[in-house]
C-alpha cells in the first residue's frame, strides 16, 4: 500500500493547502502588518501611562490618600453603566488603526491576486500543477474575505487585552481592583466573541469590492490599479453629468454610494454603517449599538447587501473565466 493510497488528497484538503499557501506568501500583509501596528499601539499606550505616572509624581499630584478601590465603592450603578459603555467603546475603537490597515492590505491583495502571477510569469508554473483555475481564484478570494480579516481581528483583540493588562498594573499601583474597575465593566470576553461574530458580515459586504478588484486583476494587461479606480469613478462622473439616475427615480448620490462605493470601499470594516446597510433596517441610538454585532448582522436584512454579494460572486466567476482564457505566452 503506497502513501497516496493511505493519504488520499481530497478536494477540501487541496483547497485548504492553497489557502495556506496564500497566507504564507502574503503573511507580510496578513500577519506582520496588524501585528506590528498592535505592538506599536501598545508601546505608545504603555509610554503614555508611564509618562502620566511620572508627571503626576513629579508634580505631587495625589487623590488625598484615597485609593481607587475606595473611589469605585462610591460609584452608583448609573455611573458605572456609563463607565462600562465608555470603556467598551474605547476598547473597540483601539482596533481602528488595524482595521484601516486591513482595508489597504485586502484592497491591494485582491487587486494583485491574479495580475502579479502573470506579471512575474509564475502563473505558468501554477497552471502546470493539477490545480484548477476555479480552486486558485476561490482560494485567493477566501484569503481576502476571511483569512485577512480574521487575523486582523485577532490582532485588534490582542491590542485590547494588552491595554487592559497594562492598565491593570496602573490600577494595582494605586490600590485598585483591576477586575472591579476594568475587566468586569469592560467585559473583554463578551467583546471578543462579538467582534469575531462580525467577520462573516464583513465577508458579505466586502464581496463586491473583492470581486471587482479580482476581475480587474485578471483582465488588465497593465496598471490594474488605474483601471480598477478609473472605471467606477468615471462612470460616476458620466452618470452625474447626464443625470442618468433620474430615469430610475433615483439621485446621483445613490449611484456613488451603491455602485462606486460598493466597488471600491467594500473592504473597509464597518462599511455597512455608511453604505445603506442600516438605513431603514437598523436604528442606531448610540456608539456602542453602532459597533455591536447585532447592528452588523441586522445590516444583512438590507437587499443591497445580498445584491452586492451576488454581483461580487458573478465578478469572481468572471475572474475565473478570464484566468482560464488569458493568453500567458
Amino acid at each position: 500500500m503506497n502513501a497516496s493510497t493511505m493519504n488520499p488528497i481530497t478536494a477540501t484538503s487541496k483547497f485548504l493547502w492553497q489557502v495556506k499557501r496564500e497566507y504564507w506568501e502574503h503573511r507580510g500583509g496578513f500577519l506582520w502588518t496588524p501585528l506590528i501596528i498592535a505592538l506599536v499601539m501598545l508601546a505608545f499606550m504603555a509610554m503614555g501611562l508611564i509618562t502620566a505616572e511620572f508627571t503626576a509624581h513629579q508634580n505631587g499630584f495625589t487623590l488625598n490618600g484615597i485609593h481607587l478601590d475606595q473611589l469605585t465603592s462610591h460609584i452608583d450603578a448609573d455611573a458605572m453603566a456609563k463607565f462600562q459603555g465608555a470603556l467598551d467603546v474605547g476598547l473597540i475603537t483601539m482596533g481602528m488603526p488595524i482595521r484601516i490597515a486591513l482595508f489597504v492590505v485586502v484592497f491591494f491583495y485582491a487587486l494583485g491576486a491574479l495580475y502579479n502571477d502573470r506579471a512575474d510569469r509564475s502563473v505558468l508554473f501554477w497552471k502546470s500543477l493539477p490545480l484548477s483555475d476555479r480552486e486558485t481564484v476561490l482560494s485567493k478570494a477566501t484569503s481576502a474575505l476571511l483569512v485577512a480579516p480574521l487575523v486582523a481581528t485577532v490582532a485588534a483583540l490582542a491590542t485590547m487585552i494588552g491595554f487592559l493588562v497594562v492598565a491593570s498594573g496602573v490600577v494595582l499601583l494605586h490600590g485598585g481592583n483591576p477586575y472591579k474597575l476594568l475587566w468586569g465593566p469592560g467585559s473583554p470576553l463578551t467583546l471578543t466573541a462579538e467582534i469575531l461574530a462580525t467577520v462573516p458580515v464583513y465577508a458579505v459586504w466586502a464581496l463586491p469590492t473583492v470581486g471587482w478588484l479580482m476581475l480587474c486583476s485578471a483582465w488588465a494587461k497593465s496598471k490594474p490599479f488605474l483601471w480598477a479606480i478609473m472605471i467606477p469613478v468615471f462612470s460616476g462622473i458620466f452618470v452625474a453629468m447626464f443625470d442618468l439616475m433620474q430615469l430610475f427615480d433615483l439621485d446621483t448620490g445613490w449611484y456613488w454610494s451603491n455602485i462606486v462605493g460598493r466597488a471600491l470601499a467594500g473592504v473597509l470594516p464597518g462599511n455597512w454603517l455608511v453604505m445603506g446597510g442600516h438605513s431603514g433596517y437598523v436604528h442606531v441610538d448610540s456608539v456602542t449599538q453602532a459597533l455591536s454585532p447585532a447592528t452588523a448582522w441586522a445590516s444583512l436584512a438590507a437587499p443591497g447587501a445580498w445584491l452586492g454579494a451576488i454581483a461580487g460572486i458573478a465578478m469572481i466567476f468572471g475572474a475565473i473565466r478570464l484566468r482560464r482564457w488569458r493568453d500567458d505566452n
